[in-house]
């Protein structure tokens, strides 16, 4: 076995961002995955829908020989790749379900919430996202939710919120917040890309910003080229450059599933919905799920290749190790303590 199989093999891995699951822990597990936080409602859930999947996902995990384990801990990542689970980080990509009810925070912590990322694209009572002209930041409500979820022990997640919503939320957090998956704009100007003040402010509270793989974020405008493992590799570089190493990771932005054709209802939500992040992209590609991914890895069977091309990158051992699932495993320690 040469020395960058076995460091994957041995390493700690964790995917910051994955969109969906319908059930299948099958390529996550070919790859070497030993946790993954899974949006676990979609980003439309409200408040009624939202107790259900966390509920449905729940007796998932904890039926007999389920390949799935609920992460409510940090020592429960280890467990995971201890048993040869995959383990489940349970996330939202939108604080919708919460309403302006800030003992939420605390209901779905005890359901085993552990990531929620303030907004989507666009605004909601909590803050403007990504895609909204306006960059008003978080709202006062936001500031307040930011401040529970801190003292409960959630994790938050910038990845698609305004610029103005990431500031803030590093300057009002008392603990770490993350860019689960979202690449830097001074590598590939896109609309969900982060500005060098936005991924400074993550890693000055002790965050982590997982460098993904989606196309979104890594096209470069020719319709004749997807994109690769470089430019990944690109965003890792510049971040780890720009803040250190420690505080980058990966977030893939993959599903999780038995085949690409579960996932066919979100390829068309995320071309016609949010044509202004990706249309383009889309347009040039089609609805097809693998071109959004680099050659390199069309699934996440594939995972070790980030390895390999870290180590081409001229990684050390211990960075790549970091990387793969160690700072993660660190800020989210941070994040899930309970004030």
């Amino acid at each position: 076995m040469d020395p960058t199989t076995a460091l994957h093999r041995v390493s700690v891995i964790i995917d910051g961002l994955v969109f969906f699951s319908d059930g299948s822990a099958r390529d996550m597990r070919a790859g070497g995955v030993t946790a993954i936080n899974l949006t676990v409602s979609d980003m439309g859930a409200d408040f009624e829908q939202a107790l259900k999947d966390a509920m449905a996902w729940r007796q998932r995990c904890q039926a007999p020989d389920s390949p799935w384990l609920l992460v409510e801990r940090v020592d429960d990542i280890a467990r995971a790749k201890q048993t040869g689970r995959l383990g489940l980080i349970m996330g939202w990509q939108n604080g919708r379900p919460l309403g302006d009810q800030l003992d939420r925070v605390s209901l779905f912590h005890a359901l085993g919430i552990r990531v929620i990322q303030l907004t989507y694209n666009e605004a909601n009572l909590l803050g403007d996202g990504c895609l909204e002209k306006r960059n008003a930041g978080l709202s006062n409500l936001g500031v307040e939710m930011v401040k529970e979820m801190n003292r409960v022990g959630i994790a938050i997640d910038l990845s698609h919120c305004a610029e103005q919503t990431c500031l803030d939320a590093a300057r009002h957090a008392g603990k770490p917040v993350f860019l689960t998956h979202a690449n830097a704009n001074a590598v590939i100007p896109r609309p969900r890309n982060k500005s060098d003040a936005v991924i400074k402010a993550v890693a000055q509270t002790g965050g982590v910003i997982g460098c993904s793989i989606h196309a979104y974020l890594n096209w470069r405008g020719d319709p004749r080229q997807q994109p690769t493992l470089d430019d990944f590799v690109a965003n890792v570089r510049h971040i780890g450059k720009l803040v250190g190493y420690e505080h980058v990771g990966i977030g893939t932005d993959f599903p999780s599933v038995d085949t690409y054709e579960a996932v066919r209802h979100v390829m068309v939500m995320s071309r016609t919905k949010y044509a202004a992040s990706g249309g383009d992209f889309s347009n040039a590609f089609g609805d097809v799920m693998e071109a959004r991914y680099p050659v390199e890895t069309p699934d996440p069977s594939h995972f070790p290749a980030f390895t390999q091309a870290l180590h081409k990158a001229g990684l050390g051992d211990s960075q790549i190790a970091s990387v793969l699932g160690g700072n993660f495993q660190r800020a989210f320690a941070q994040a899930w303590t309970a004030a």
